[in-house]
């Protein structure tokens, strides 16, 4: 598993479903930004040209009977697939995602179990709080004035750490190595 962050105002996105599950991904995905999401409800399926344009396509229903067509279809466009609650079916697998801000926090289990994930999700909930979102939205404006002062790299790290350590905004770590 390689766990990455994509910009998805920048993919074409088909979800294809209707009820609870389809409600809870269609969510998911504005709120990760998906501005190019077409949704498409039973018995309404996406076209060939329309599955041609995806790069990503959920189907939420996993018993459709049109799901393993429709998977096929988009694969052979060149797409990633998931069903919901198919990790062995699918090319991807959605983690449990804790949002402040731009700090995103994102646990899988690999599909294994989603209710640990959720599980883990609350705890880190309770631990970073909404005041993280401006915590970020601070060490984004420090960085760009350090960077355009002409910080390096190692010199970005260390002044974000020691804003970490001033403000006390985590624990102090046994080590650091």
């Amino acid at each position: 598993m390689l766990p990455i962050v994509l910009d998805l105002d920048r993919c074409d996105i088909v979800l294809v479903g209707a009820g609870a599950a389809a409600k809870r991904r269609r969510q998911l995905l504005e709120e990760a930004g998906a501005g190019r999401l077409r949704v498409f409800t039973p018995p309404r399926l996406p076209t060939g040209t329309e599955l041609q344009a995806a790069r990503l396509l959920f189907i939420a229903d996993r018993a459709a009977p049109y799901a393993e067509e429709l998977a096929l279809s988009a694969r052979a466009c060149g797409a990633l697939v998931h069903i919901e609650d198919e990790p062995a079916h699918s090319d991807l697998h959605l983690p449990a995602v804790l949002r402040r801000g731009d700090l995103i926090f994102a646990i899988s289990t690999g599909g294994a179990s989603p209710a640990l994930a959720v599980r883990l999700k609350e705890a880190l909930g309770a631990w970073f709080g909404p005041e993280w979102r401006g915590r970020v939205d601070e060490v984004a404006r420090l960085r760009r004035h350090w960077r355009d002062t002409g910080a390096d790299g190692e010199a970005l790290k260390q002044r974000t750490d020691d804003l970490i350590e001033r403000r006390r905004w985590l624990p102090r770590l046994p080590s650091r190595s």
